[in-house]
């Protein structure tokens, strides 16, 4: 049996011979090629394999590569290991050993705890959201961005997609930014390159040393990406141990908190202090005026659970830049002048401190939760770890965070947590002086940690571009899919190294902090976003296994990561939002056209649907009223587009407003015209886009034109998005033509909009049209304003000026006066009415003066009956054929029934056809009437009705190519059809009497409403 390939109805497999050989099935065999039989369909899904996305090491492809490919083990990992160590190990990081104290001290143990709550309900109500979305269906690799492009579309998903992929590449540079900051200031400060001269500028030289040995330790690590990412996965379980010893040793100093730590090497020696403040041993020496006014002692740095410091830190003490740190619970005397404390061994703050910027700085500490998730396809049962485990590990991470700012705020003292880097306490790491058994388990725990959290953010983040790569949302990002042969994105990398540079050149751990912050709460945002749609949405394919979720639990995670997004920094949440809107509206404008089922999609359809029966209640107001089009095509014999300039005229009069509803009809039936239709559609979408038509199309197969056109009328649109307005080109061949059908339809079609109160609109010459590219430069749009049926006449030229196309022409009324009319009168009532109707046209008045009836108009209307007659004679003579063959069917019909069937010829039988003698008969007559037709066609007399509308058209033509034969576009009120149907020839004479010499002309026709007016 030939390989399985898909899983899905539509497989293409040519195996369907084999599947269904018995007879069991026999009556649906001929669905099978679409519709194969379930126990098929069983048998494939239980062969589907989930491969994912994820590392694919050089070793493991190279053992691949033989002849004899080892079969991969099926996944295998359980909650603890697959989700919950991961998430630990993810979410505990740098913050909590390099900057956890110092927000304490700085923030107070009751504004950290707030900070804490709220940034870990934020990170529990999304991993809420977040085990829906990943235990509804299977979830292969690629963790959030899968999730949100899936449930929330490409261009929310790429927007998304590639935020997480920056807060993942600034969180690489935030990693190594500690790694190093531990490095020089605790491990090693002696390998310090840039040494500082003055103490001002020591500042500038730690960030100096970081900028370099940063990017040293970045491009070490981006090389143990691009050689042995193996080896990062296997030491992910060496630098979890590193994370949790250190914290276990936290706790186990906070147990033994007697140890004294004191501002000086010895503590029993008051001569230490004597000289940090005095420039000599002796007794008159001269010392700082601030020892001398106060009784500088030294105190216990970490005094211990029992002390009752925790009364001190209850709330924040915040400073500017340059701030000394000091208890300001004890009273002391200022001295008078403070110019030299920049050389006394005090310890200031380095950065303004503030409630928001320590938000931001800390919510890097609770990012990390969607480690479970990327790893969705190793897991033995997702569905069920992804939730459990992330849950857990929040929690979990949650008591340890709150537990240590209550802890730290009992045992250490005030300054020495605001303290950042420890100088008072000998430059020793805060925290690692409140550890035992020693510093420097916290501090090699801490550095081994930061390691391996940068070295993971190497791995994952080009990985991420990878998958956004590959899904091909994103045009220019097509070359970081590639990768090497074994499936590594070498390219990726290459950017992800770049971007984290960027980071590292900022230097600065507090302020690469924030960038990531902003980042990783777009992606919450809409990881809460996408479950609340679909919650509320209720699509049936919403069914996630993890039910203790719901819409309004999503919402407000959504709402707190929004919150502590502009409460972290309203400028970094506005760049990376403008990041986000630019990607979305890229990937909407070039990106290409995926479909996920997502749930805007249902969301839109929803909103639609809502629209809709809120449009039907009732028609729109006058002041609402435009053009909702309804373009009447017609298609060649390849059923390509046989003018296209009706869909640039279209777009030129809606300006991308309102509603296109583009028609055609194929003669014959659905079932055999499918194909054709299909591709009609192409066809036409195609030069819809072409020609920048906004709206839809439909193709209809119908036994004849007529009805097809007619079927389009009544039923294109739905509920109250139905069209008003139809457009067509006029049938400019209708004289040269031998069938009648043409001009029949188009008359039949006026008809018809007018029964319907839908306005028309006929565009003559529109293959002169002007193209969307074309600009035209001064002119006129002329408007013959002969009858007011409805405004719509004043309506289109200010549409039209609107595009870029006709926005130089000016706007001209012409109406015609009879000789009892004021014409003075006439133009300064039209002028006051544009006036009220805010439009700026010229007016001019055309006195039409009755005069007689020329020669000319007698003999047009005498040559337009005359060669009306022949064509009825000619419509006779043809039916006349047709009777004829009629009849020897019905002969040899009647010879074979009396063969084969004698015995039923009874009464009830009766054939009800032309007999013989019956048309001989009829034909005779006929061409009696026809002879004497012919001589009397040569005898006869205009009708005088006709004569009269025939004077009309003549002369109203003579005025209209007077006064704008030099016109862009020529507007006319477009006459209706006769009531008796026998005038329709004589109809379509007098239009083109009245349209001739004219180059572009719009026949418009109201459909029975106001759709101007001069209310606001």
């Amino acid at each position: 049996m030939p390989k399985e390939s898909s899983p899905f109805i539509n497989n293409t497999d040519n195996d369907k011979g084999n599947l269904y050989d018995g007879k069991n099935m026999a009556l649906f065999e001929e669905e099978m090629d679409s519709n194969p039989m379930v126990s098929s369909l069983l048998n494939k899904l239980a062969n589907y394999t989930n491969l994912t996305q994820g590392v694919k090491e050089h070793e493991e492809a190279d053992d691949d590569e033989g002849p004899a490919k080892t079969k991969k083990p099926s996944p295998a990992l359980g909650t603890l290991i697959g989700v919950y160590l991961p998430c630990l190990q993810n979410i505990l990081g740098v913050i909590l050993f390099l900057r956890l104290t110092w927000i304490v001290g700085t923030a107070g143990i009751m504004e950290s705890l707030a900070i804490v709550v709220m940034t870990c309900s934020c990170t529990m109500l999304t991993a809420i959201s977040m085990s829906a979305i990943a235990t509804n269906g299977v979830v292969p690799a690629g963790g959030s961005y899968y999730m949100i492009s899936r449930s929330l579309g490409p261009e929310f998903g790429g927007a998304v997609g590639l935020c997480f992929y920056l807060g993942t590449t600034f969180a690489g540079s935030m990693y190594i930014l500690g790694t190093i900051e531990i490095l020089l200031t605790y491990i090693v400060p002696s390998a310090a390159i840039f040494k500082a001269e003055k103490k001002e500028d020591e500042a500038e030289a730690l960030l100096n040393n970081m900028r370099v040995y940063g990017t040293c330790c970045l491009t070490l690590m981006s090389l143990v990406v691009f050689v042995g990412v193996k080896y990062v996965n296997k030491l992910a379980l060496v630098f979890l141990a590193c994370v949790i010893l250190s914290i276990l040793a936290i706790y186990a100093g906070v147990i033994k908190t007697i140890t004294h730590i004191t501002l000086t090497s010895d503590p029993t020696s008051p001569q230490n202090l004597w000289s940090l403040f005095c420039d000599s041993p002796d007794l008159n020496a001269t010392c700082n005026e601030y020892f001398t006014l106060n009784n500088v002692t030294v105190i216990q740095g970490i005094p211990g659970l029992t002390s009752g410091v925790i009364r001190d830190n209850i709330w924040g003490d915040y400073g500017p830049n340059g701030m000394l740190v000091e208890n300001k619970h004890q009273a002391s005397e200022p001295a008078a002048d403070t110019s030299q404390d920049i050389y006394m061994p005090y310890v200031a703050n380095d950065i303004t401190t503030f409630f928001t910027l320590l938000v931001g700085i800390y919510f890097p500490s609770v990012t990390g939760i969607m480690a479970g998730s990327n790893r969705s396809g190793d897991l033995r049962d997702a569905q069920k770890s992804i939730p459990i485990g992330t849950i857990m590990a929040i929690a979990t991470t949650t008591f340890i965070y709150i537990s240590s700012v209550i802890l730290f705020g009992a045992c250490i003292e005030g300054v020495v947590l605001r303290d950042k880097f420890g100088d008072s306490v000998k430059g020793n790491l805060v925290i690692g002086i409140l550890a035992w058994p020693s510093p420097w388990v916290i501090v090699i725990g801490s550095f081994f940690s930061c390691c391996g959290a940068g070295l993971q953010s190497l791995t994952g983040a080009p990985r991420l571009l990878q998958a956004i790569a590959r899904d091909g949302i994103v045009p220019f990002l097509q070359v970081f899919g590639h990768g090497k042969a074994n499936g590594e994105p070498t390219w990726a990398l290459l950017l992800t190294g770049g971007i984290c540079e960027i980071g590292i050149l900022i230097a600065s751990l507090d302020a690469v902090a924030p960038i990531l912050s902003m980042f990783f709460l777009m992606c919450y945002l809409f990881v809460n976003l996408a479950c609340a749609l679909q919650t509320l949405l209720r699509t049936p394919n919403w069914r996630p296994r993890f039910k203790f979720y719901h819409w309004a639990l999503s919402f407000l995670g959504a709402s707190l990561c929004l919150s502590l997004m502009f409460i972290s920094s309203w400028y970094y949440a506005l760049v990376a939002m403008l990041i986000a809107g630019c990607i979305y509206k890229y990937i909407e404008y070039r990106g290409a056209e995926k479909e996920w089922g997502d749930g805007i999609n249902g969301l839109s359809l929803n909103a639609a649907r809502y629209a809709l029966i809120r449009l039907e209640e009732a028609p729109p107001h006058t002041k609402n009223w435009r053009p909702q089009m309804l373009l009447l095509l017609n298609l060649d014999s390849d059923h390509a587009v046989k003018h296209p300039r009706l869909l640039s005229f279209c777009t030129q009069l809606k300006a991308g407003k309102g509603l296109t509803i583009v028609g055609s009809v194929l003669e014959g039936t659905y079932m055999t015209k499918e194909a054709e239709v299909k591709k009609a559609e192409q066809n036409i979408k195609s030069s819809m886009t072409t020609e920048r038509t906004k709206g839809f199309c439909h193709v209809v197969a119908s036994s004849n034109l007529r009805d097809g056109f007619s079927h389009l009328i009544q039923t294109a649109g739905l509920g109250g998005m139905k069209h008003n307005t139809v457009l067509m080109a006029w049938p400019g061949t209708w004289k040269q033509s031998n069938d009648p059908v043409s001009w029949k339809n188009f008359i039949e079609t006026v008809r018809e909009t007018t029964a319907a109160h839908q306005a028309l609109l006929v565009a003559k010459n529109v293959d002169s049209f002007p193209t969307n590219a074309d600009r035209l430069g001064q002119g006129t749009i002329d408007v013959w304003w002969v009858v007011h049926d409805g405004g719509l006449l004043m309506l289109l030229p200010f549409l039209l000026r609107q595009h870029k196309v006709w926005r130089k022409c000016k706007m001209r009324i012409f109406t015609v006066a009879n000789m009892d009319d004021n014409s003075i009168q006439m133009k300064k009532d039209l002028q006051m009415f544009l006036y009220h109707l805010r439009l700026d046209a010229e007016v001019e008045v055309v006195e039409m003066h009755d005069s007689d009836i020329s020669a000319f108009t007698y003999e047009k209307t005498l040559v337009m009956e005359q060669r009306s007659q022949m064509l009825k004679q000619m419509q006779l003579s043809r039916t006349e054929r047709e009777r004829e063959a009629q009849l020897i069917h019905d002969r040899n019909t009647a010879s074979h029934a009396a063969l084969n069937d004698k015995a039923d010829a009874g009464p009830d039988r009766v054939h009800m056809t032309w007999t013989k003698d019956k048309f001989l008969t009829e034909r005779n007559r006929n061409r009696a009437e026809a002879s004497m037709g012919v001589r009397d066609i040569f005898n006869m007399k205009p009708n005088q009705s006709n004569v009269r509308r025939m004077h009309t058209a003549v002369k109203l033509n003579e005025v209209v190519v007077n006064k704008s034969q030099g016109a862009h576009l020529v507007l006319l009120n477009m006459p209706g059809p006769p009531k008796n149907r026998g005038g329709d020839e004589n109809y379509m004479e007098f239009l083109e009497v009245l349209l001739e010499g004219l180059n572009r002309v719009l026949l418009v026709r109201g459909g029975g409403r106001e759709v101007i007016t001069i209310y606001s």
